[in-house]
């Protein structure tokens, strides 16, 4: 993960044949119920680059059955001119390392990667105990927003394209007991900013600003409009 302080894809006839007319079947008339049918187009294979149970989920639910390779790329040292920049460039570097698996040769691959932007400093998954106490604590009362950036690589074309989402959360005003409590089942410590919307935090989330998905790690508006740009679309992907 970034430090804070870093701001930071004829068929030809056979000899002595003619070639038939598309859609007719050899041997048929030209009639209307002649004609071949064509097959259904094959649904693409989807390769999540996230080991996240939670974006799992969210592309599950909508449709889609990925299977799942972990990048296993070391976040540390990357840099970006702004927010929305880093975070599309760590999720590029990971849809990248993926893609040049020869397991995933052929599929589609969609990675993200998601920090808390609080005032303009990069919060990810807190290093400790006391580091989430504290990061929880400056968010009561207030909001910040949760920025996910996303890649998109078609391995079979070698099409791209990337971009981030952002989402603002408004925190309420949970007490200091609640607090401890969350601390206590550890959950904090997993997930970006030390909360997740669809976890044991959900409950101290007031209100979002934007797409509540982003929050969870994935947006599926953008994942939709990032196919489009190379080609596909959402069906082309679902189950």
């Amino acid at each position: 993960m970034a430090s804070p302080s870093a701001v930071h894809a004829a068929r030809a006839g056979s000899p002595g044949r003619r070639a038939l007319p598309a859609g007719l079947a050899p041997g048929r008339g030209a009639g209307p119920d002649c004609r071949a049918v064509a097959p259904p187009n094959p649904r693409r294979r989807l390769v999540l680059a996230s080991a996240s149970p939670a974006r799992l989920r969210l592309l599950t639910r909508a449709g889609f059955t990925p299977d799942v390779i972990v990048s296993g790329v070391d976040e540390d040292g990357f840099e970006a001119p702004d927010l929305p920049g880093l975070v599309t460039a760590l999720a590029e570097a990971k849809a990248e390392a993926v893609a040049a698996r020869p397991e995933a040769a052929g599929a589609v691959v969609v990675a993200c990667d998601s920090l808390l932007d609080v005032d303009g400093v990069a919060h990810g998954k807190p290093a400790n105990e006391a580091e989430a106490r504290a990061r929880l604590q400056r968010l009561r009362g207030r909001s910040a927003i949760l920025r996910t950036g996303h890649s998109v690589i078609d391995t079979a074309t070698g099409r791209r394209a990337g971009g981030a989402a952002a989402t603002e959360v408004v925190f309420s005003r949970f007490t200091d007991a609640e607090l401890e409590a969350y601390l206590a089942t550890g959950e904090p410590l997993h997930v970006a900013g030390a909360f997740t919307l669809d976890g044991r935090s959900g409950p101290f989330v007031e209100r979002i600003i934007g797409d509540h998905g982003n929050v969870i790690g994935l947006s599926l508006p953008l994942f939709r409009t990032l196919l489009a740009e190379i080609g596909l679309t959402v069906m082309d992907l679902w189950s």
